[in-house]
């Protein structure tokens, strides 16, 4: 029913931008929060952003806040992920997923997409 399809990843130098798009379809309520999740090898999976599709409201982490920003487009399908100033630490494969309510937990949230690799460089 929720369908969810993450691209836009690359490799790119530190300091550069990258912008993933979350192509999403399917039922409104449960996919009323958008979740942006990375996670690298051997490290758990981090939440990164979490978007509120009626209202647009943006929550970040801290290891991000400032430096990257989500957003949608005009039919409320796509949800963005602008990173701007990437670090290597910011290399990681990234999600985005789908969930009825707020939440911050990465267990909690019923759709996910396949991931894109984001490699950043010194």
């Amino acid at each position: 029913q929720v369908q969810l399809v993450e691209s836009g990843g690359d490799s790119v130098q530190a300091g550069g931008s990258l912008k993933l798009p979350c192509a999403t379809s399917g039922d409104n309520y449960e996919r009323k929060y958008i979740g942006w999740f990375r996670q690298a090898p051997g490290k758990a999976r981090e939440r990164v952003a979490t978007f509120y599709r009626a209202g647009g409201s943006q929550y970040y982490a801290a290891s991000v806040k400032g430096r990257f920003r989500a957003s949608q487009d005009d039919t409320k399908n796509i949800i963005y992920l602008q990173m701007n100033n990437l670090k290597p630490e910011d290399t990681a494969m990234y999600y985005c997923a789908a969930v009825n309510r707020y939440t911050l937990t990465a267990e909690e949230y019923t759709y996910w997409g396949q991931g894109t690799q984001v490699t950043v460089s010194s």
